[in-house]
C-alpha cells in the first residue's frame, strides 16, 4: 500500500499570502511617504511595476489608498487611517480640495496650490503645477512656505484664532530666521493681519519669497478652523495684482467654501 504524500503547509508560503503581505508592504510605504507614485512604490520594494500598480488599484477599491487628483501620488485615506489612532488632517484636506483643484486647474490655468499648516510653515500637499503649462516650479509637494513671506502663509495668521496666530508668531520670533526680521515688525504685521482679514484673500507681490513670481492666498475655514490655505502663482511680468485679483480672487473663495471638510 502506498503511502500518501502530505504537504506541510509551512513548506512554501501561499500565492494569496504572499500577495497580503505584498499588499500591506504597499500600503505601509504609502502611508510613511505622506505621497508617493508607483514607481517609486516598486523601486522602495523592489517590486515589479505591474505588481505595485495591481495592489495600488486593488486597495484603491477598497478604499484604503486614493490617487492625486492633481499628480499621480497616492495618499492613505481616512478609511485607511481608521486603522490605528492616527488622524492626518493634511491627508483628510487632500481628499476632500482635490477635485476642487483640478476644476480650478482647467479653468484658471495658472497652478494653484493646497497647503496646511505645520511647525513655524505652510506645507504644500496638492498642486497643479505639474498640469498647468504655465509652472516655472517642478516637484512642489511637500515644499515649505515661510509663513510671513507667502500669501498661504499670511491667509492663514489672518484666519486662524488670535491665540493660535500668538502661538506661531512667538514660533518664528524664536527661529529667528534674517529673513523674517522685516516683517515681525509689530505695526507692519498688524497691518498685514488686518488688511488681509478685511480683503478676504491674502497677497504677495512685492518679489518676496520668490521674486520671479506673485500669488493670492484664501483660507479654508470651517467653525474658526483653518483647514489649509489654496494659492495661485503666476508670473509677475505677466500679469499685474489687480488683473489677478479680478480675475481669480472670486474662484479661489468659492472652491475654499465649497470644499466639504469635516471635523
Amino acid at each position: 500500500m502506498s503511502k500518501q504524500r502530505t504537504r506541510s503547509p509551512q513548506a512554501r508560503p501561499a500565492e494569496g499570502v504572499r500577495a497580503f503581505k505584498r499588499g500591506l508592504d504597499v500600503l505601509r510605504a504609502v502611508n510613511r511617504s505622506g505621497g508617493i507614485r508607483a514607481g517609486d512604490v516598486a523601486r522602495l520594494l523592489d517590486l515589479p511595476r505591474p505588481t505595485v500598480y495591481r495592489l495600488l488599484e486593488t486597495l484603491e477599491e477598497l478604499g484604503y489608498v486614493a490617487r492625486s487628483a492633481s499628480d499621480d501620488r497616492f495618499r492613505v485615506t481616512r478609511h485607511a487611517l481608521s486603522l490605528g489612532d492616527g488622524y492626518d488632517p493634511g491627508t483628510v484636506i487632500c481628499q476632500a480640495a482635490a477635485p476642487y483643484l483640478a476644476e480650478l486647474s482647467r479653468t484658471l490655468v495658472w497652478p494653484v496650490d493646497l497647503s496646511t499648516y505645520e511647525n513655524g510653515a505652510m506645507v504644500i500637499q496638492e498642486t497643479t503645477h505639474a498640469r498647468s503649462p504655465l509652472s516655472i516650479d517642478r516637484s512642489m509637494i511637500g515644499k515649505r512656505l515661510p509663513m510671513l513671506r507667502t500669501s498661504a502663509g499670511r491667509a492663514y495668521l489672518a484666519a486662524c484664532p488670535p491665540a493660535e496666530r500668538d502661538l506661531i508668531i512667538n514660533h518664528l520670533r524664536r527661529i529667528e530666521d534674517a529673513e523674517d526680521v522685516s516683517f515681525l515688525a509689530p505695526e507692519r504685521l498688524q497691518r498685514m493681519v488686518t488688511e488681509t482679514a478685511q480683503r478676504g484673500y491674502a497677497i504677495r507681490n512685492e518679489g518676496e519669497f520668490n521674486p520671479k513670481t506673485s500669488s493670492i492666498a484664501v483660507p479654508i475655514v470651517r467653525d474658526d478652523v483653518v483647514f489649509g490655505c489654496m494659492s495661485i502663482i503666476w508670473i509677475r511680468s505677466a500679469m499685474s495684482l489687480e488683473e489677478a485679483v479680478a480675475q481669480y480672487a472670486a474662484p479661489l473663495r468659492d472652491a475654499a467654501a465649497a470644499i466639504p471638510v469635516e471635523r
